[in-house]
């Protein structure tokens, strides 16, 4: 077996086992258990159970996160349309982790809280310096005018993130879409552009 098969292997393991278990009481023995190896091959490839869980977590959302990565660089695209298909790249990781379920069926709200707190930490931390990337070049072309544009990256991602997701603050879709038109009017009125200038950013 290559080390790639070992590998998605062990993913796929925790993957199945958190289906049905609390990702507290799963050990590292369990995974190597339901992958089918040694224990002392998990070891090869992650030095924790926590590793193996941050390593799900980044393939479950590759996708849609290498599809905002490349936004970064196209330039001949408009930043505000870039940061839309950045918004939709959010929606699409939020609605894949639902439905998902990765915290399984049995799971507690506070490990569905842990497991979710997980997600927005690395979705955040992925898509922050590409997203202020597309700021800045909306700020050098006069699209943008903003003195902050990794702050505003980071406060854009985490309204999105929360509100999406929607696990750590539970809300209804109207206050879900009522926040999203909250944070457009921000935009707007922070970016100096006219009122429901940037409306599309909602779109579906």
């Amino acid at each position: 077996m290559s080390d790639t098969s070992k590998y998605e292997q062990i993913l796929d393991a925790l993957q199945a086992l958190m289906n049905n278990q609390n990702i507290q009481s799963i050990t590292v023995s369990d995974i190597a258990q339901a992958a089918g190896i040694g224990k002392g091959s998990i070891y090869y490839y992650f030095h924790s159970k926590d590793a193996i869980l941050q390593a799900l977590i980044e393939r479950n959302y590759k996708k849609p996160l290498d599809t905002a990565k490349n936004l970064a660089k196209r330039t001949d695209i408009p930043p505000f349309t870039r940061m839309a298909m950045i918004f939709q790249a959010c929606k699409n990781s939020s609605i894949e982790y639902l439905r998902q379920d990765s915290a399984g069926p049995s799971a507690s709200v506070q490990e569905s809280a842990y497991l979710h707190q997980k997600y927005l930490i690395y979705l955040i931390g992925e898509l922050k310096p590409d997203l202020t990337a597309i700021i800045e070049q909306g700020i050098k072309c006069g699209e943008i005018h903003f003195d902050y544009p990794s702050s505003l990256a980071e406060i854009v991602l985490i309204v999105l993130t929360v509100k999406m997701g929607n696990t750590l603050v539970p809300s209804t879709p109207e206050q879900i879409e009522e926040t999203m038109r909250a944070l457009i009017s921000l935009l707007e009125k922070g970016t100096e552009n006219k009122q429901g200038s940037l409306n599309f950013l909602l779109a579906p």
